[in-house]
């Protein structure tokens, strides 16, 4: 019998997910006890004021090629089986669980009972259980705790994740890609994490398990953040990352209600987690103080951020390690959180894109039926040597709904409930480009901040909603004439290329790759919604 150590351990055990023999179960650590633990075993390191450090090794980002859904018939018929959800035998998961659980035997182990979800309606209460202290510590900041006193000593997980970083397994055998694998089993109600130190796997693995769930009662699940203004108004930000959306919900006139992963359901948008997961090269305490801030605070997890190791000062700017930098603190962390995890129904939607070619309006008004075009396509655009394999030019990244990778149903499902709730709250649409203006990237600049948040200012504040607009001749997306704090020239991006001929040439040909993208889309969508798409003539 292994010894339990922790705060009101579940009354459900580890015997009922298959786990024997364990040397000792650690569950419900608080920060500071997960703090000692991931020093003395020589996971992390604590920096000057504060913050924990760690070194994810190998990866240091998500492995989509390593990620498999279980064909089985309680879920096979709802799955868009394809490049993003590929299918994996029962036969395989059932022989890797059980190595995995072998591989657990005689370890130490440490158990997070929690949930996913803010509302209580829809909430799902779930298990993350670690080899690693620190990744119970990510766990524990990431979703909802539960109470202690009357929650968790009766806690019984609706899904389990199992994270076994120090295995590997072996794609001869296991029919995994490689030794790395994120294996989900709905039925089984699983998830099988292993060969990868990278903690996001289990976050993005848990909103997948909800973009399945959530649907199919009716709620949209959504890859946003959000955020709620002094008089109640709810405003939800769509956008891939590099985009702007932690750093744009992050808002000290509004109070955050998270800046990743939400639910719209019939009683308005909810969390799904309690804690927020931000990219942190470069970032700088003028232009975004608040998530600054949490860099330097006990609680906070941060992943591959170099460190000097005799001052144990942070180089926020030194992507050595990777570009894909991340601190994981709870929302508590933010001074302006909602601490309800919940909004109402949202009067605005914000659709960002990082257009590298120069294109797009910095701000444009959304038909409904143009609002789900732009949300099936997912634009923005990678800029050139931030990854390896890109060129020079600007590469277009196409992501349905702003989160391709966790969408488990087609992007029509998702699309067709925003449509649903769009019409159903007179939401206002928006399209927000944080991207490059008088050029592509190598001759334009970024788009000021500070124009972006005088953009969505005027969005949000309902200024923009009374503002005269001008179709834009290609994308056809309303342009407003004015913006306060914003100079006139900088909402038409054609004004401000050296060579109007230029832009019209690139305008066509990222036009040409909307066009080309959607068309796997096309079928499941209205005649309205793909005449919602930009010309090509």
């Amino acid at each position: 019998m292994s010894k339990n150590t922790g705060w009101n351990p579940s009354s459900f055990g580890l015997e009922n997910h298959g786990l024997k023999n364990i040397n000792h179960s650690y569950w419900n650590l608080t920060t500071a006890e997960l703090y000692e633990h991931s020093v003395k075993r020589g996971e992390a390191t604590v920096a000057h004021l504060g913050p924990l450090v760690v070194n994810t090794g190998q990866h240091t980002g998500r492995a989509p090629n390593d990620k498999f859904i279980v064909r089985e018939t309680s879920s096979e018929k709802h799955v868009w089986w394809g490049k993003v959800n590929r299918p994996f035998e029962q036969a395989n998961f059932d022989q890797l669980r059980d190595k995995v659980l072998r591989h657990l035997e005689g370890k130490d182990l440490y158990v997070q009972d929690c949930f996913a979800g803010a509302d209580p309606q829809y909430r799902l209460p779930i298990r993350v259980i670690t080899e690693y202290a620190w990744h119970s510590l990510f766990a524990r900041n990431m979703f909802v705790r539960p109470d202690w006193n009357t929650q968790t000593a009766n806690h019984v997980p609706e899904f389990t994740v199992i994270n076994a970083p120090t295995f590997q397994a072996n794609p001869e055998t296991d029919g995994t890609n490689s030794g790395t694998f994120i294996l989900m089993d709905f039925g089984q109600r699983l998830i099988l994490i292993g060969g990868t130190s990278y903690a996001g796997e289990t976050k993005k693995s848990i909103f997948t398990l909800l973009n399945y769930l959530l649907p199919l009662k009716g709620v949209l699940s959504m890859h946003c953040s959000a955020n709620i203004g002094q008089d109640g108004d709810a405003a939800i930000f769509f956008g891939l990352s590099g985009t702007g959306k932690t750093t744009l919900s992050a808002d000290p006139e509004r109070q955050l209600i998270g800046d990743d992963e939400h639910g719209w359901s019939d009683r308005g948008v909810f969390n799904f987690e309690g804690g927020c997961y931000a990219k942190v090269i470069n970032l700088s305490p003028e232009a975004e103080p608040d998530i600054y801030a949490c860099t330097r605070r006990f609680g906070t997890v941060l992943e591959n951020v170099v460190m000097d190791p005799i001052t144990r000062r942070l180089d926020l700017n030194d992507g050595s390690l990777t570009e894909n930098t991340r601190a994981a603190y709870p929302l508590s962390h933010i001074s302006n959180f909602e601490p309800s995890g919940t909004g109402g129904h949202p009067k605005n939607i914000i659709m960002l894109t990082a257009d590298a070619y120069g294109i797009l309006p910095p701000i444009s008004k959304l038909t409904p039926e143009q609002a789900m075009y732009h949300f099936i396509s997912g634009y923005t655009a990678k800029v050139a040597g931030t990854e390896k394999g890109l060129g020079k030019e600007p590469q277009a990244t196409f992501s349905a709904c702003f989160g391709a990778p966790f969408m488990v149903h087609h992007p029509g499902v998702y699309a067709e409930l925003l449509r649903e709730r769009i019409a159903r709250h007179n939401a206002n649409c928006w399209l927000v480009n944080t991207g490059w203006s008088g050029g592509p990237y190598g001759e334009g600049q970024r788009m000021k901040i500070a124009y972006t948040r005088a953009m969505v200012r005027a969005a949000l504040s309902g200024h923009l909603a009374n503002v005269a607009t001008e179709p834009d001749p290609i994308f056809g997306v309303h342009v407003p004439i004015g913006c306060p704090d914003v100079p006139s020239e900088v909402l038409k991006p054609r004004n401000t290329w050296k060579n109007p001929a230029a832009y019209d040439e690139k305008a066509h040909h990222l036009a040409r790759l909307f066009r080309d993208n959607f068309e796997q889309f096309a079928a499941g969508v209205s005649d309205e919604v793909k005449a919602a798409g930009p010309k090509t003539d």
